[in-house]
């Protein structure tokens, strides 16, 4: 006799249903299946796909789909509350696009809240990111100094 896991999840959004669906055997303990999909209004496939992991990995697999596909369509990632006034893109991940017009505006002079207004995001969340793309948060306008190993002969950039 095979002894057979499985656990399905189903929900209906506007006219479509979306499906998950996991199972183990014991006649294959190394490997969980998990089948996705979509079917619309009539029943027709919106959506299909297999994966097959190994189960000490399917915790992370499911962490990992649940936040790009939240992230990928805007949401915020399931377990993660965002109160009524907090900014719509805090804690959505950086694009160099991003970064380079994050750089472009603090060297332009602009301040942090009218950055943080500008890219939905709180002021600390542009504070933190400021070094990340080698400005200085601490003066406006300015980049991080070069730090001293990183110097070259001759002052900034050189070494001694």
């Amino acid at each position: 006799m095979i002894e057979i896991q499985q656990c399905r999840t189903e929900i209906r959004q506007d006219d479509n249903t979306y499906s998950v669906e996991v199972t183990a055997s014991k006649a294959d303990p190394a490997t969980v299946l998990v089948r996705i999909g979509a079917a619309g209004p009539r029943g027709e496939p919106v959506a299909d796909g297999r994966i097959e992991v190994a189960p000490g990995s399917a915790p992370a697999l499911g962490t990992l789909l649940a936040e790009a596909l939240h992230s990928a369509v805007g949401l915020d990632p399931p377990g993660r509350r965002r109160n009524r006034d907090s900014p719509a893109k805090r804690g959505r991940p950086w694009t160099s696009l991003l970064d380079a017009e994050l750089e472009r505006r603090w060297l332009a002079g602009e301040s942090v809240e009218d950055i943080a207004k500008h890219f939905e995001r709180t002021p600390g969340g542009i504070r933190a990111r400021l070094p990340r793309v080698g400005c200085d948060p601490v003066n406006p306008g300015e980049y991080l100094p070069v730090p001293p190993s990183k110097r070259v002969r001759g002052g900034e950039g050189a070494m001694d």
